[in-house]
């Protein structure tokens, strides 16, 4: 049986998490699948992430995982019909919570996702959307803490992407624990450094030394 590495670190974080959350539970792995505003305007425009949920769909349908698919209070587009019955959608779900209750998050390479995922210590397989997006993928690649997969333009304006190599890199950051200890590495640094309430002091430190 497939047990979670992450699921003595569920109990302390999951407590706004949804019931059908917690339901879930680790037999198989979890997996947040995180698209933001699927599509942006009646035609395809370069910053959509519908690819997100068309490669989870085509990749994780009837696969041993669970999914749950959240898309900022978006609804899923009409052209997937009923999801697959291993996929959970919810319009929102906290996102700390949700990140440390996951064993894999997949998005679209936004600077919250990441930052989210790696305070988590949550590994991900990103799918960035525009050049910002893949930086910061290639970021989390260069930490060890993730994969990227490269969407391309189709004739018609929309983005796909290999299904296969997708596949094949979701299993390999779910099976290899290396990216799970990086993304860990780099939550525990960043713990030292405080977050936003330390940055915030600084900032009034550094004003009252020099604007007093």
């Amino acid at each position: 049986m497939w047990v979670s590495p992450r699921a003595d670190l569920c109990h302390s974080r999951n407590a706004t998490l949804p019931d059908w959350v917690l339901a879930l539970g680790h037999d198989k792995p979890v997996i947040w699948v995180y698209s933001g505003n699927p599509r942006y305007a009646d035609a395809p425009t370069p910053i959509d992430s519908i690819v997100v949920i068309r490669a989870a769909i085509a990749a994780l349908a009837d696969a041993p995982v669970q999914v749950v698919l959240t898309t900022g209070y978006q609804d899923v587009p009409r052209e997937f019909g009923a999801l697959p019955a291993n996929f959970h959608h919810a319009a929102y779900v906290p996102g700390p919570a949700m990140a440390a209750h996951c064993d894999l998050m997949v998005h679209h390479g936004g600077h919250s996702s990441v930052m989210t995922g790696l305070s988590a210590g949550t590994p991900a397989v990103i799918i960035p959307t525009i050049t910002e997006r893949e930086s910061n993928a290639r970021r989390l690649v260069a930490l060890g803490a993730g994969e990227i997969v490269m969407p391309m333009d189709g004739a018609n304006g929309e983005k796909y992407i290999d299904v296969a190599e997708f596949s094949a890199k979701v299993r390999r950051v779910l099976d290899e624990r290396g990216y799970r200890s990086s993304a860990r590495r780099v939550a525990e640094s960043m713990r030292q450094f405080g977050g936003a309430p330390e940055a915030a002091n600084r900032i009034e430190r550094l004003a009252a030394t020099h604007f007093a």
